[in-house]
Parts: C-alpha cells; sequence; structure tokens
C-alpha cells in the first residue's frame, strides 16, 4: 500500500511539473466561464497574476472584436468531444493585446474545459505585415500599370515584355514591340553619347533614371520619365532590364513653354536696354543682335539699312554662330557676300512689305555664302517699317524652326529697331541743327553792336535751344569801394518768377570767387553735389535752382561775365556736346561784346569830340571791313584747302577704278571670245550647263555686263570731271596772280553749284544760258575771283527761289551769263537773273558791310561786300548792280585785261 501511495505522488509531480513548466499556457476552466487552473506561463505572457485571471470571466480578457467568436468557439467545445482550434487577443496587464491560438476540448462529466493557448503574436504580426505587403504590390502592380509604362527587355535590348499603357502611349501593339529593341521608338533627339552613357550605367548593374523623347508610331513625339533597374543573377550580372516610364509629355510642354518664355523675356529685356543706350548706329544694332543670338538657336543674323542716298541696303550688324561661339559680321571680310542673302529677301518683301517666318531658304554657290553645310536654311526675315517706309531688313537663319510666341517677339523686336533707327537719324539730325543753330545764333550775335540787343538775344536763343528752365547774363563789376553781382538779362519760363538785379555778395562768396577765377561750374544736381558751401547751396535754392551750368564769358574790356543755364525741375545732365557748343558762343559773346563796348566808346568819344567823329567812325568801318574781309578770307582759306585736300583724296581712287575699268572690259571681251567658241565647238552642253545658262540668263548678262561697263566709265568720267573742277575752283596754290581763263572759272563754279540749279530731285531746275564772247588770258586773283562769281551766283539762284515761292508762277527760271571785251581793256561779265528784281533804295547798299535782305540765319551781309573789295580794291575794276523791281537784276563785273 506505501508503495502505492509513493508511486502515486511521484506520478503527481512529474504531471505538475509539466504544468509549470511548460512554453504553452494551460489552462483548465469551468463551463461557467471562469478559470480553475492556471500555469505560470500565463504571468509570463500576459503579465496577470493567476488570482486576477481566475477572479473574472475569461471573456472579459478577450479583445472586444474577439469575444463573438470566443463565445461561439466555447459553445462548441461544451458540445462537443473533439478538440477545437481557434484564435484570438488577450488583454495584456500593460494594455496591449497578444495573439493566441487554442487547442481546447470539453468534459463534460466534470463541466470543465481543458486548453492549450500559444503565443503567436510575432508570427500574426508577420501574416498581418505579409498580407499588407501582398495587398501594397497589388496596388503598387495596378497603379504602375496604370500610371507608368512598363518594359523589360533581356540583356542585349530585346523587348520580352510590356503593359498595356506602353502600347496605348506609343501607339504599337504589343506584338509589334515584342522582339524589338527601342530603337523603335527613338525619335533621334538624343546624342548617341546619351545612350552610350544609359548602357555604360545599366551594364554595370546600377540604376539610370533620366529623361528621354520617344517617336510613336503615327510619327508624334512623347517625353518620358525613365527608371531603368537591372535584374542581377547570382554571378552579380544582369541577365534583364526593367524600365519603368512616366508620360511627362504635358510637363516637358510646359517647362519648355516657360522656358521659351523667360528666355524670350530676356531676349526682350536685353534689346531694350540696347535700345536705350547711346553710340552711333551700327553699335546700338550690334548690341540687339547678341543676345538675338545668345538666347535664340540661330545659324547667324544680320539687320540691314537703306542707305539715304542711294537707297541700297546696308549691312549694319550681324553675328554668325557655330557650335562653338558666336561672332560678329564684317560686311567687308567676315560676310563678303551678304547681298546675295540680302536680295533674296528684299525681293520677297519689297512688295508687301511682310514678314516671312521659316521659310525653307536654297541659296546656289552656298560655298561661297558662309559654309558649305548651309545650303538649306530655315529664314526668318522682318521688315522695319516707320511711317509705312521700308528702311531696312532684320533677318535671321536657322537649322531649327521657330514658335509663333518667338516670331511674336521678333514682329516687336522689328518694330521696336525700325522706331529706334528712326529715332537715332533724327537725333542726328536735331544735333546737326543744333549746331548749325548755334553757329547762326554766333554769326548773329557777331553782326551786331548793340550790346542789349547781343546780351538778349543770347539768353534767350539759349535757353529756346537746350529746352530749359531759365539762362541767364550773370555780371561782377570789381569796384573797390562797392564790387557788385547782378543778373543782367535773363529768358525764363513764364511761369517762373523774374530773378535780374543784384545778388548778395554775402550768400555768393564762392560764387564770386568761381567768377573771378573763369571756372566752369557744371552741376546735375545740386542736391548731391558736394562742391558747393551752404551759402551758394542756399541761394540757389532760394531762386529755385535744381540744376546749373555755367560757363564764363572772357573779354577783353575787363568786365567779368559768365552764361548760366538753369533748371528747376529736377536734376539736368549737361552733355558734353552742349557744354563744347556752348563755350563755342561764350567764345563768340566774348568776342561781341569787345567790339560793341568798342563801338559804344567810339560813340562817346564821337560826342565828346565831334572833330574826331568821322575818323572815329572811318576807323571802325574800315575794322568791320579788315574784319569781315579776314573772317571770309580765313573761311575761303580753309575751304580751299579742304577742297583741294578732298579733290586730292577722290581723285586717286577715282583714276585707279577709271584705269581698271579699260582692262575689266578687255578681259571681259575676251572672256566672252572664250564663251562663244565654246558654244561654237560644243553646241550640245551638259544638262547642269544648259540649266544654269537658262536661269542666269546669260544673253542679258552678257549685253548687261558691258552696258554696266560703259555706264561705270561715263561715271567715272564724271567724277573725274568734278574733281578737276572743285580743284580749279579752289585753285589753292595760286595766291599771286596769274593769266586764267575767266569761262574756266565760271565753269567750275557752275559745277560746283550744281546741285542747286540742276534739276536733278534737289536742284529748282534753272536754266542757265551762256553766252561767251571770245577773251584773251587776264591776269588775276582766279580763287578770289572764282569767289566772286560764287557770292553773285548764289544770290542769283536765291532770288530765283524767292520768286518761284512767292508768285509759284515762274516756271522757267533763268540765269544768263555773257562775257565780252569792253575798250579793249576790260573783260566784262555779266550775270543776270529773271527773279523778282531790286528796289531802288535797297540796290544802293547792296555792297554795305553786314548788309543784307535775307532773312535772320539765311545770309550775314559780307558776300557782296567782300566781292565788291575783291574786284575794286584787288583788281582796280568795276562791279555794278542793275535792277528793276519785275525786271531781273543783271550784275557787271569789270576786270582790267
Amino acid at each position: 500500500m506505501k508503495l502505492v501511495k509513493a508511486e502515486y505522488k511521484q506520478s503527481e509531480e512529474k504531471y505538475s511539473r509539466f504544468f509549470s513548466l511548460s512554453i504553452d499556457l494551460l489552462c483548465i476552466a469551468n463551463f461557467d466561464g471562469y478559470f480553475k487552473y492556471l500555469n505560470p506561463k500565463w504571468k509570463k505572457t500576459l503579465g496577470w497574476s493567476e488570482q486576477e485571471l481566475i477572479s473574472k470571466p475569461f471573456i472579459e480578457f478577450v479583445h472586444p472584436e474577439d469575444r463573438e467568436s470566443t463565445i461561439a468557439a466555447a459553445q462548441k467545445i461544451i458540445q462537443s468531444v473533439d478538440a477545437i482550434s481557434f484564435e484570438n487577443r488577450y488583454l495584456c496587464q500593460d494594455g496591449s493585446y497578444k495573439w493566441l491560438s487554442w487547442n481546447a476540448t470539453g468534459f463534460g462529466e466534470e463541466n470543465l474545459i481543458y486548453a492549450v493557448a500559444r503565443d503567436i503574436t510575432l508570427n500574426k504580426q508577420n501574416e498581418i505585415e505579409l498580407q499588407n505587403s501582398i495587398r501594397e504590390l497589388e496596388a503598387f502592380k495596378y497603379a504602375l500599370n496604370a500610371h507608368s509604362l512598363v518594359a523589360i527587355t533581356d540583356k542585349t535590348g530585346r523587348i520580352t515584355y510590356v503593359n498595356d499603357l506602353f502600347c496605348q502611349i506609343s501607339k504599337y501593339s504589343r506584338e509589334e514591340l515584342l522582339g524589338q529593341d527601342h530603337r523603335i521608338i527613338n525619335s533621334g533627339h538624343h546624342t548617341k553619347a546619351f545612350f552610350a552613357n544609359l548602357w555604360k550605367t545599366i551594364v554595370k548593374g546600377k540604376i539610370w533614371k533620366g529623361e528621354i523623347k520617344n517617336k510613336a508610331k503615327d510619327g508624334s513625339f512623347y517625353w518620358v520619365d525613365t527608371l531603368i533597374a537591372p535584374m542581377l543573377n547570382s554571378d552579380g550580372n544582369p541577365y534583364q532590364y526593367v524600365s519603368i516610364r512616366t508620360d511627362i509629355t504635358q510637363r516637358k510642354v510646359s517647362e519648355l513653354a516657360l522656358l521659351e518664355r523667360s528666355r524670350l523675356s530676356l531676349l526682350s529685356a536685353e534689346v531694350s536696354l540696347a535700345l536705350s543706350q547711346s553710340g552711333t548706329l551700327p553699335e546700338i544694332l550690334q548690341n540687339c543682335t547678341n543676345p538675338i543670338s545668345q538666347y535664340l538657336d540661330i545659324d547667324f543674323a544680320c539687320i540691314w539699312t537703306f542707305e539715304g542716298q542711294t537707297n541700297q541696303l546696308q549691312l549694319q550688324a550681324g553675328v554668325h554662330c557655330t557650335d562653338v561661339t558666336c561672332s560678329a559680321l564684317n560686311a567687308s571680310q567676315d560676310f563678303p557676300n551678304h547681298m546675295v542673302l540680302a536680295d533674296n529677301i528684299i525681293g520677297l518683301m519689297a512688295q508687301n512689305h511682310q514678314s516671312i517666318f521659316n521659310e525653307k531658304l536654297s541659296i546656289n554657290n552656298s560655298e561661297k555664302f558662309l559654309d558649305s553645310t548651309f545650303s538649306i536654311l530655315r529664314l526668318s526675315a522682318y521688315p522695319l517699317i516707320v511711317e509705312q517706309q521700308l528702311i531696312g531688313i532684320m533677318a535671321l537663319v536657322s537649322k531649327q524652326l521657330f514658335t509663333e510666341a518667338t516670331h511674336n517677339l521678333l514682329n516687336w523686336i522689328a518694330n521696336s529697331i525700325a522706331v529706334a533707327i528712326d529715332r537715332i537719324l533724327a537725333r542726328e539730325e536735331l544735333l546737326s541743327r543744333r549746331e548749325a543753330l548755334l553757329l547762326r545764333l554766333a554769326s548773329q550775335i557777331r553782326s551786331s553792336l548793340d550790346l542789349n540787343m547781343i546780351l538778349q538775344t543770347a539768353v534767350n536763343e539759349i535757353r529756346s535751344l537746350l529746352q530749359i528752365d531759365r539762362c541767364y547774363f550773370l555780371c561782377y563789376l570789381p569796384h573797390p569801394s562797392q564790387p557788385s553781382l547782378t543778373i543782367t538779362y535773363e529768358a525764363r519760363n513764364p511761369n517762373l518768377p523774374s530773378i535780374l538785379g543784384n545778388i548778395s555778395l554775402q550768400k555768393s562768396a564762392l560764387l564770386t570767387k568761381i567768377l573771378i577765377s573763369q571756372e566752369l561750374i557744371c552741376i546735375d544736381d545740386i542736391k548731391s553735389n558736394s562742391y558747393l558751401d551752404d551759402d551758394l547751396q542756399e541761394l540757389l535754392t532760394e531762386f529755385g535752382i535744381t540744376s546749373q551750368l555755367m560757363l564764363p564769358v572772357k573779354s577783353n574790356s575787363g568786365e567779368i561775365g559768365a552764361i548760366v543755364c538753369s533748371h528747376c525741375s529736377g536734376d539736368r545732365i549737361w552733355t558734353n556736346s552742349e557744354i563744347s557748343l556752348l563755350q563755342a558762343v561764350c567764345d563768340q559773346l566774348a568776342i561781341a561784346i569787345d567790339h560793341a563796348q568798342l563801338y559804344t566808346q567810339s560813340r562817346s568819344a564821337t560826342l565828346a569830340a565831334q572833330t574826331q567823329a568821322e575818323k572815329l567812325t572811318e576807323t571802325l568801318h574800315k575794322l568791320q571791313q579788315t574784319q569781315s574781309q579776314l573772317i571770309q578770307n580765313e573761311k575761303m582759306s580753309s575751304l580751299g584747302q579742304l577742297v583741294a585736300g578732298v579733290a586730292h583724296e577722290i581723285n586717286n581712287p577715282v583714276n585707279f577704278i577709271h584705269g581698271n575699268l579699260t582692262y575689266a572690259n578687255e578681259y571681259f571681251q575676251e572672256m566672252l571670245t572664250l564663251l562663244h567658241l565654246y558654244q561654237q565647238h560644243y553646241p550640245n552642253p551638259q544638262i547642269e550647263i544648259s540649266d544654269l545658262t537658262e536661269k542666269i540668263d546669260l544673253e542679258f548678262i552678257t549685253d548687261d555686263l558691258s552696258k554696266l561697263l560703259s555706264s561705270m566709265n561715263m561715271g567715272t568720267n564724271r567724277i573725274r570731271e568734278i574733281v578737276l573742277g572743285l580743284r580749279n575752283f579752289s585753285r589753292h596754290d595760286e595766291a599771286d596772280k596769274k593769266l586764267v581763263d575767266i569761262h574756266e572759272g565760271i565753269e567750275n563754279t557752275l559745277l560746283i553749284l550744281h546741285h542747286r540749279w540742276k534739276d536733278n530731285g534737289i536742284g529748282l531746275d534753272i536754266s542757265i544760258v551762256k553766252e561767251y564772247g571770245s577773251l584773251p588770258l587776264v591776269d588775276c586773283y582766279p580763287g578770289q575771283l572764282n569767289q566772286v562769281f560764287m557770292n553773285i551766283l548764289n544770290n542769283a539762284i536765291d532770288a530765283l527761289e524767292e520768286s518761284m515761292i512767292k508768285l509759284k508762277t515762274n516756271d522757267k527760271p533763268q540765269i544768263i551769263i555773257r562775257t565780252e571785251i569792253l575798250d579793249s581793256k576790260f573783260v566784262v561779265i555779266r550775270i543776270a537773273d529773271n527773279g523778282l528784281g531790286i528796289e531802288e533804295d535797297i540796290r544802293k547798299r547792296l555792297f554795305d558791310p553786314f548788309f543784307t535782305t535775307k532773312p535772320v540765319g539765311k545770309g550775314t551781309g559780307l558776300g557782296l561786300s567782300i566781292s565788291y573789295q575783291i574786284v575794286v580794291e584787288k583788281h582796280g575794276g568795276n562791279l555794278t548792280c542793275l535792277s528793276e523791281p519785275g525786271k531781273g537784276t543783271e550784275f557787271w563785273i569789270e576786270i582790267p585785261i
């Protein structure tokens, strides 16, 4: 009996150890839903103590979502003798849940459930993650097929798989793609180096990413963002390639459009900047072509303008681009055959003034044009039009087609360039007119001896010329006891108050110092000028002056003065040209002041001593005559030097051209003879020669070239005649008396004035009637006598022009030149016109110095006075004028033989 008890106890201990040491969760539960026994693994797994687990129904520890299935499983266990398996989640003490896998069976006799549970949380998580991964992969596959072009190739690049979207985008069927390589969709956009780099990357087992432009079956293009991933075998070498492409055509189009808009915006900004800069016309236009070559893909760009007098196209700016650099074009060196292109364009554009856009242009002899690769070019050309007049052409040549946006911008650029050209030409004309106006002003100043009129005229004209707010004359009298600083004359904007009168010396100490030292002051903006002291700054502010230019007038009388130009509405940039021209006026003004003061002193002396009046008047008269003669002699001397120099410089190249025309004609005739021999002995030429002969119209060229050489010969003969006339007229090397042919001098003078009297689109269509007598050679000063002919003929042309303007009925203006011998002692030259004639009181004063009937700026009143001195005093002859109103005018020039 003891033995049996011992064995039972030993067995009970074994089962107890099995229950406590099990790695699974073992339990016995009542049918009422409470645990009865639990092994220690429960506490290790869930964290609850055995007492906590036993004290509550086990269903409370089950996850709410699993309670219904757990109750159903418990009912099956109670009702069945077979083991039941199920899974649920149990609450842990830390609030988390763990997955348990159950095997349970019921024992109805004892109303107990015996169960084994195992913690499968890790496996369950892995299973869930696997299911999620599978779902994600399915979603990724779906998304990939829905939104990406997928293709798989073998290691040689042959396509083994493509998805539906690949076929849809490429327009190829799956059967057409399988077995092909990707060259079937190659657009030709990318270089060979591009694809070489792609293969170099993927054959190394690396992933390649990039954007590729492909070509669909229907010829359309599409862009794809591409990823190519190599699939590696166990050796680490690619055995196939998977390419995943995303269609980015719309984005690429948008990017290119945005890039183009950005590029065109920069181009328009740089062209606008170039057109706003100062400089010569070629410089400004070259600064326009440079950004065009920078922002547009062109081979070259050119801008021509029409030359003013000949109306021929002249290359002003151009740029030639290669694959490496762009360089400016030079018409004579880099681009000698630019007129080939220009003639092509002007032929297309001359009629309707319409632009040419992306036209395919084929040019013969392209090897002479730029280089042999440019035989077929894309031409876009734009007329430069101002007020419906074609003033030039802008042309661009490219291998690529321009977009509509580029075309619109180039149209805008052409319009802007046309306006700029017109503005530059107008500015140059304005500067020329401005300089002429200043010279006229100087002439007016020097022709008057009234100091008040001189200074008032000066400030009026300068203000009008420079378009400034105020111009005034500042005078400083350094009297020992009471020095004064006074504004004596002014011209101002009517809205500004007058500032005539004395200026406080206390506030103008610096100004007085500057006047005494005869310095020039140029202030663009008084606020930013550190040269001014506080007193002068305050004085200028009091006068409302914001910008000022002061030029000293240096007279010999001891009086200190200055011309002051001021602006009262912001800063004013005083240019060097304005300062230079005003300085010249101030120099003339100083001379005029001296003369005026001398005249005033002479009048004072006359009033003081009447006995000296005639002498002083005669002295003053001689002074005026001497001055005018010196001025005129100096002008004519300079003119003679200039004319002689110009004639000499023109004569050399003209003689060279004229001499070579003979040889050119001989060579042409010899080549023509050779050509006729070829035509005679080879009557059936090759088809290329026949086509070219027909295309260039050989017969017309042969005939026209001969006429061309003949006309060039006539032209050079005409130039030589003009040059000879200029040299004979100037007679720069003939200062002494010489025996000359009077008729030759007259003819040379008529040649010089040819542009005024001849009907050539400019002249007045005056008829010149020559009634020459038989004259001997006359001993005279030929250059001075030519000056007399020039003055009298000029006056005759002026008179005829005036009659045509006033009467508008003188349809046949005429000048008659007669020569004859009078009493065997004099040679008489009679120059008569059929103009309006001259009143008697005016005729009597014609030879007085400074007397003129012409409007201001038209004449100085010195021409006939100088002519009278030359004829009467220099040659001992006579100069008379015969005229009646309405019967024309005739001058008699008598020169002793």
